[in-house]
């Protein structure tokens, strides 16, 4: 695969996490910018101000769905609500440890999310979503 996505936003209130979402994103060598938050509030507040070379619009974000505040489903509610050049081209994939039957059901009925699953984010998950939503 060629093609190189110009932005990752990682949304997860773990910071380790984030940190190792990263790491395994750059292994990768299919990302430009990798731009980790801890909270559903900075996902939106970056989204917002994106669209420069300084703040490239994310194409892929991944989703945690259990974060203090706003958690990953109140994000998607407000998500839903942004005009829709600041949604253009978004790949959501919520990313989580929920064993709960319920909230794979949940997000079932949310069009914005492309794909829901479990952590840990690995190698092969990366290429498979990228491949699968990114391809030449």
């Amino acid at each position: 695969m060629n093609k190189k996505i110009k932005c990752v936003l990682l949304v997860d209130d773990d910071e380790p996490t984030n940190f190792i979402n990263e790491i395994i994103l750059k292994r990768t060598g299919l990302v430009e910018k990798i731009v980790p938050v801890q909270s559903g509030m900075a996902a939106l507040e970056y989204i917002n101000k994106a669209g420069g070379s300084d703040y490239p619009r994310p194409e892929l974000i991944f989703l945690d769905i259990n974060m203090p505040g706003i958690s990953g489903w109140d994000f998607l509610e407000e998500y839903k609500k942004l005009p829709q050049h600041l949604k253009a081209k978004n790949v959501i994939v919520m990313l989580t440890t929920s064993l709960n039957p319920d909230d794979d059901a949940k997000a079932k009925t949310y069009q914005e999310i492309s794909e829901y699953r479990s952590k840990p984010l690995t190698y092969e998950k990366i290429t498979e979503i990228i491949e699968k939503h990114f391809a030449d």
